[in-house]
């Protein structure tokens, strides 16, 4: 396998594991978790490669998440 399968691979688990996270921690349903995550900034970041973010541990993500998209997590109210 060539690097960028290895690393496509790599993300697609990453964001399972944060999304999942996602749902375990804030008590959102996994279709919410997922909305909420492919509809955040950080998953452009993420997809892109920005400053290494990908390769933080999915629960760090997730804390970064709720700290800088509020927004996101509005609709639980």
């Amino acid at each position: 396998m060539d690097d960028l399968i290895l690393e496509r691979i790599y993300q697609e688990k990453l964001e399972e594991r944060l999304i999942l996270c996602l749902s375990e921690k804030y008590g959102l349903t996994l279709e919410q978790a997922m909305e909420m995550y492919y509809h955040s900034k950080l998953a452009e970041k993420i997809h892109s490669g920005m400053e290494g973010i990908q390769y933080l541990d999915h629960k760090v993500l997730a804390q970064i998440l709720f700290e800088t998209e509020p927004e996101l997590f509005e609709f639980r109210s």
